[in-house]
């Protein structure tokens, strides 16, 4: 096996929904990605920084549909992966402000993260790296992640606006 170039990374999620400007407010109005393009009423591209986008939405099959019920295939989670402790606080704060309810949060060792879901029933994780340095190891330098409760008050405590 020829493994992939180490500097490959995920460049976008492209998500169905069932209501484009639901998925536009959640995704630029609560997490703050900006809306760079929109293709009328079926489609639209967000993005972070100036991206060109790191969210797709689209209605082209899914116009007015439904999450697909528990039990079937399909995507987990989309993670955002936040730069440090205060903007993953600050975009928690949001989703809070929102009224929109965590379903998960947990300490990884490597990361902190806390989940949610999307107004269409697709799951959201925000999360932040710590170092390599830090990660949790075994005996044998193995990576040992694990899940423990994560301080998600203290997080939004260390929020900053990063606008």
């Amino acid at each position: 096996m020829t493994p992939t170039h180490p500097a490959t990374r995920v460049g976008h999620v492209h998500l169905r929904v069932a209501d484009l400007d639901r998925a536009i407010a959640f995704y630029s109005g609560v997490l703050g990605f900006a809306l760079q393009q929109r293709y009328g009423t079926q489609a639209a591209f967000l993005g972070a920084g100036g991206y060109h986008h790191h969210i797709g939405l689209n209605t082209w099959d899914s116009a007015g549909g439904m999450p697909p019920p528990p039990g079937h295939t399909g995507l987990y989670h989309t993670a955002f992966l936040f730069p440090d402790r205060a903007s993953l606080g600050a975009a928690i704060k949001r989703v809070v402000a929102a009224g929109i309810p965590l379903t998960g949060a947990a300490d990884h060792g490597v990361s902190e993260a806390v989940y949610l879901d999307d107004p269409d029933g697709n799951g959201v994780e925000l999360y932040r790296d710590r170092a390599a340095a830090d990660w949790p190891r075994d005996a044998a330098g193995n990576l040992a992640m694990f899940n423990r409760h994560l301080d998600v008050a203290a997080l939004i405590a260390e929020a900053v606006d990063t606008a």
